[in-house]
């Protein structure tokens, strides 16, 4: 999965700064490995990733996705507002709570 990950990164413009990444991790609990401004080049953003631990544990993807959008995707963070944001979400199997993840 990190290589499958890093991959695509590679492929997005990051080292220009047009492209930001952020990395959240979550089980039972919602860990964010890094922020939307913390990498500024491809490789950097590549070996972070590839660095990364699978975690076992529970899938509270509901807690996960209303990290992302309450805290990650804020300008403190590096969430810039004339920039569309997309939220990839890598999932080990189904969430633990499939009502709190329905769109409406």
């Amino acid at each position: 999965m990190k290589t499958f990950i890093a991959n695509i990164v590679g492929r997005l413009d990051v080292d220009s700064g047009s492209t930001r990444v952020g990395l959240v991790v979550y089980t039972s609990g919602v860990e964010s490995t890094f922020s939307l401004d913390a990498h500024s080049s491809v490789a950097s953003l590549q070996q972070t990733i590839l660095s990364l631990n699978y975690r076992p544990g529970e899938t509270n993807t509901a807690a996960a996705l209303d990290y992302v959008r309450r805290i990650m995707l804020t300008p403190e963070k590096g969430d810039r507002s004339n920039v569309s944001n997309v939220v990839v979400l890598f999932i080990d199997e189904n969430s633990d709570n499939r009502t709190a993840t329905q769109v409406s």
